[in-house]
């Protein structure tokens, strides 16, 4: 083998022996496995048929179980009924136990009746008796407070009387109060009409030369711009020097009118319908109040006292002109003064 093998050495690598053994080696791993396997197989058949074999036991378990379950729900069944039976039974002795003592109970009431009926009839007498003292006793008090009663209304209408009497005295002097007042009223009426006459005789002899004030009623109506810039709350000095004239004729005024006469000159600020468009006024209202205030404050800078004057603004609320062209809204646009009682 030797030779031969060397032989081969001399034609070359010779690898079939190697195979071989890898082969072997091969087969001889394979069936290792397949052994394994089937060792496997037969502890596993065998402890599945363990389980089976427990299984059925505890099914055959379970059916007992479920017999004798069945024998419990009938014999309780049978007691139940018993039972029912039972109360029955029960609820008829004690009707019966109750009629019997129903009767017991009558015929000892009709023997007692008997005997306790004269003694209740004596007690009932005794207490009509007290019945009719205390009405007696009710009666008189009654009587008692009736006399006290018409003697406290002889009093009540001997008062009531009285002061009908005096109700109708102060009744006659307040109606003479009244008619005091109201002459005295009118006294005051007519003298601050009488005053508002001379008032509005000076300012038509200062501004007659004006073609732009006019004279509506009680009031003298200035249009907006003697005073005023558009849109504006300043006053411009052309209406500074109409004001100066105003205030003069009020304190000459003021001196002439008895300080008991409530008398104010309002001012009365007014725009037309245009809404306002930018400045610092939002609406028609703040220009035509702030307007009505600047005249105010500057007749209060010229000596006139701030009790005797008022500030309101109309916005477009209060137009005298419902046209819409120009000259309409330029007559809208206007300050009112008037001399009014407070």
């Amino acid at each position: 083998m030797a030779l031969s093998r060397s032989r081969r050495g001399d034609r070359g690598i010779d690898y079939w022996p190697g195979f071989v053994d890898a082969l072997s080696t091969f087969l001889l791993a394979i069936i290792f496995m397949l052994s394994v396997f089937m060792l496997a197989q037969y502890f596993l058949s065998r402890d599945i048929a363990g389980k089976d074999d427990a299984m059925l036991r505890l099914q055959r378990q379970i059916a007992e179980l479920g017999e004798l379950l069945q024998l419990e729900r009938g014999q309780r069944q049978t007691l139940q009924e018993g039972l029912a039976a039972i109360t029955a039974t029960l609820g008829t002795s004690d009707a019966e136990r109750r009629r019997l003592q129903g009767l017991l109970d009558d015929a000892q009431g009709q023997a007692g009746a008997q005997a306790g009926r004269a003694t209740s009839l004596e007690q009932q007498l005794a207490q009509q008796r007290q019945t009719a003292q205390a009405a007696l006793s009710q009666i008189e008090l009654l009587n008692q407070q009736i006399t006290a009663l018409r003697r406290q209304l002889a009093s009540l209408e001997e008062a009531l009387g009285a002061s009908e009497a005096r109700d109708r005295d102060a009744q006659s002097r307040i109606t003479d109060l009244g008619r005091r007042l109201n002459l005295a009223l009118a006294q005051r009426v007519q003298e601050l009409s009488r005053y508002r006459s001379e008032f509005f005789g000076r300012l038509r002899e200062i501004l007659a030369e004006r073609s732009d004030i006019r004279v509506v009623g009680d009031r003298f109506v200035f249009g907006s711009e003697v005073f005023f810039g558009s849109s504006q709350a300043e006053l411009e000095p052309g209406g500074r020097a109409e004001l100066d004239k105003l205030a003069a004729a009020m304190i000459q005024l003021e001196k002439d009118i008895p300080s008991d006469i409530p008398w104010v000159l309002r001012v009365d600020g007014h725009t037309d319908a245009r809404p306002i468009q930018g400045g610092r006024f939002r609406s028609n209202w703040e220009l035509s109040a702030s307007r009505a205030i600047a005249v105010v404050q500057y007749l209060i800078s010229k000596g006139i006292p701030p009790q005797r004057l008022v500030a309101a603004g109309f916005g477009e609320f209060q137009p005298i002109d419902q046209g819409e062209g120009p000259e309409a809204l330029a007559r809208n646009r206007r300050i009112e003064l008037r001399l009014t009682d407070r």
